[in-house]
């Protein structure tokens, strides 16, 4: 392939994580009230490549050498819609099954804070853009993504197929849940403090410039 095609498979790539994680939420949805194994199996794979689309977009544009400003801007975009489809879908089927109001009150709190926290950092970087500042991703951002795609397919694993294992796994299994989530959530907050820590400065400088005078 040339360095176009290089580049349209590298885009195409990106942009498939939204029908993916899509096809997800539908045939989770289905096979929760089916409850069916074999469809929650199938939407296992659609989350899973989902994510695998994550992995390897990036991957292979620095491969390809086609790294771009388009594809700088979609694969966040991407990111964001991904969270903000799995992780209410998520809270749903904990929802639709009842068992367990703490988990739900969790997962709550852990899916607020992702939307949120994505929105914050999006107004601070529009914010700094406009005073020509780095808003490139930071590591602590990028460990926080990398980290998501699994979490969210372990908590649906654990959501969808823990009727159907042994009962005395659920709770080493509802533990080990507990334990990512919670280390998500205070992963979000400090992400959030850091990343408004670095572009406070250009906050103020907003709020302090004054408009040009119309003429």
């Amino acid at each position: 392939m040339n360095t176009r095609s290089h580049s349209v498979f590298v885009n195409a790539l990106t942009f498939s994580r939204v029908p993916l994680i899509f096809a997800f939420m539908v045939v989770a949805m289905v096979a929760e009230f089916r409850h069916s194994w074999a469809l929650a199996l199938v939407a296992c794979l659609c989350m899973g490549f989902a994510g695998l689309s994550d992995l390897l977009d990036g991957r292979l544009a620095r491969k390809w050498k086609v790294v771009s400003a388009f594809g700088k801007l979609a694969d966040p975009l991407m990111d964001k819609v991904f969270f903000i489809v799995a992780f209410p879908t998520l809270l749903w089927l904990i929802g639709m099954q009842g068992e367990n109001h703490v988990h739900f009150a969790v997962m709550l709190v852990f899916t607020v804070l992702y939307i949120l926290r994505d929105q914050w950092v999006t107004f601070l970087r529009a914010v700094a853009s406009a005073y020509r500042a780095d808003v490139s991703a930071m590591w602590l951002g990028k460990v926080r993504t990398a980290l998501s795609f699994p979490a969210a397919g372990l908590i649906y694993i654990y959501i969808s197929f823990h009727n159907f294992l042994p009962s005395e796994w659920n709770g080493p299994m509802l533990a080990a849940v507990y334990a990512m989530e919670a280390f998500l959530i205070i992963l979000n907050v400090y992400s959030c403090a850091v990343y408004t820590h670095v572009y406070w400065p250009y906050m103020m400088r907003a709020i302090e410039d004054k408009e040009t005078p119309k003429s």
